[in-house]
C-alpha cells in the first residue's frame, strides 16, 4: 500500500513537472518569437501609448511607443496552458477565464484611449463594474466546484493548524482579492518593466505553494492542507511566468512596447485568482507588497489632498515620487524589483515556519 502511494506521488510529480516545464518554455518561446511581429503590428495599427501631460517630463519622450503588449502575454500563456494542462481541472479554466475576460476589458480600455487621444479610457465606474462582474462569476463558480471545505478555508501564515471555514465569505474575500490585485498591478505598471518582474516573482512563489499543497507528502511535511486540484494549477502559473518573461525582453528600459491595461489588469486579476485558488490571499498582501505600496500611496495622496489640501508625495503612484526626487527610472525599477524579491522570500519562508 505504501509502495503504491509512493509510486502514485512520483507519477504525479513527474507528470506535473514535465507539463509545467514545457508550458513555461512554450510560452516563453511564443512571446520571444512573436514579440517583434506583434510590435510591428501595433505600430502599423497606430496603437501608441498616450502619455499623461502632468506626469514626469522624462516620460514625454515615450510618446508613440506601442502599447497593448499584454495581448501577447495573454495569448502565449493561454496557448501554452491549453497545450499542456489538464482540461478536466476546473481551476485551470477559472484562472484562464479571469485572465482572458479581464484582458478583453483592458483591450477595450486601451483602444478607447488611443481613439480619443488621451489617458481617459473606459470610465472608472464602468471598468470597476465589469471587473466586479468577472470576479463574482469566477468566485461563484469556484465556490461550487470546490470538492470539500479545505478548498474554501482561510489559511493564515504561521498558524497552519487554524483553518477557519469561510463558507459564503469565500466568495466575498475572493472578489475583493481579484479586484484589489487587478487594480494594484495596473497602478504599478508605470515604468519600463516595473510591474512585470514582481508579477513573475509572486507567480513563482505561488507555484511553489501549489506544488507543495498539490502533493500529499510535501503538504504533510510543511503542515499545509493537501489540495489535489492544485496539481495542474502549477502548469497555468508556469505558462504565465514564461509569457511575462518573454514579454519583458521587449519591455525593459527603453521599452519597445508597453503592457497596457490589457496586460496589467489581466495579470493582476489572474494573480488574485491564483492566490484564492492556492488559498494564500494573506500572503499575496505580503509578497505583493510593491503592488500594495503603490496602491496605498495613491489612496493616501487623494485622501490627504481632499482633507488637508496638501499632498504627501510629489506624485502618486509611489514610483513617480521617487522619479521626481531624482532617482533615474532604471534605479527605481531595480530597487522595486529587489524589494519585491525580498518580500517573496519572506512569504516562502512561511513554508517551513509555524
Amino acid at each position: 500500500m505504501i509502495e503504491q502511494q509512493v509510486i502514485a506521488q512520483a507519477h504525479w510529480w513527474n507528470g506535473t513537472a514535465v507539463s509545467a516545464f514545457f508550458a513555461g518554455v512554450l510560452a516563453l518561446v511564443l512571446s520571444l518569437l512573436f514579440g517583434r511581429p506583434y510590435i510591428r503590428w501595433m505600430k502599423a495599427a497606430q496603437f501608441k501609448q498616450v502619455i499623461r501631460d502632468n506626469g514626469p517630463q522624462s516620460h514625454l519622450a515615450k510618446g508613440g511607443t506601442p502599447t497593448m503588449g499584454g495581448g501577447l502575454i495573454v495569448a502565449a500563456a493561454t496557448v501554452s496552458t491549453v497545450c499542456f494542462s489538464d482540461w478536466h481541472n476546473p481551476y485551470v479554466w477559472l484562472i484562464l477565464g479571469v485572465l482572458i475576460a479581464t484582458a478583453i476589458l483592458g483591450w477595450v480600455d486601451d483602444a478607447w484611449k488611443v481613439i480619443k487621444g488621451n489617458t481617459k479610457g473606459v470610465s472608472a465606474k464602468l471598468k470597476l463594474f465589469w471587473q466586479l462582474m468577472i470576479a463574482v462569476i469566477a468566485l461563484y463558480l469556484a465556490y461550487h466546484v470546490s470538492p470539500y471545505p479545505l478548498y474554501t478555508a482561510l489559511q493564515v501564515p504561521l498558524l497552519k493548524t487554524w483553518l477557519p471555514a469561510l463558507g459564503g465569505w469565500y466568495v466575498v474575500l475572493g472578489v475583493f482579492v481579484i479586484l484589489a490585485a487587478s487594480n494594484a498591478v495596473n497602478l504599478t505598471d508605470g515604468l519600463d518593466g516595473l510591474a512585470a518582474m514582481p508579477v513573475v516573482f509572486v507567480l513563482f512563489a505561488f507555484m511553489i505553494f501549489a506544488i507543495v499543497q498539490g502533493n500529499q507528502d510535501l503538504s504533510r511535511l510543511c503542515h499545509l492542507p493537501y489540495l489535489p486540484l492544485l496539481s495542474h494549477v502549477v502548469v497555468v502559473i508556469a505558462a504565465l511566468m514564461g509569457a511575462v518573461l518573454g514579454f519583458l525582453w521587449f519591455n525593459v528600459n527603453p521599452a519597445e512596447i508597453f503592457m497596457g491595461d490589457v496586460g496589467s489588469l489581466s495579470l493582476g486579476a489572474a494573480l488574485g485568482m491564483i492566490a484564492v485558488v492556492v488559498r494564500q490571499e494573506i500572503l499575496l498582501i505580503i509578497m505583493g507588497g510593491v503592488f500594495v505600496a503603490e496602491t496605498v500611496s495613491v489612496i493616501l495622496q487623494v485622501v490627504s489632498f481632499r482633507l488637508r489640501g496638501k499632498r504627501i508625495f510629489k506624485m502618486a503612484p509611489l514610483h513617480h515620487h521617487f522619479e521626481l526626487v531624482g532617482w533615474k527610472e532604471t534605479r527605481v525599477v531595480m530597487r522595486f524589483w529587489w524589494v519585491s524579491l525580498l518580500l517573496v522570500f519572506l512569504g516562502l519562508s512561511t513554508l517551513v515556519l509555524g
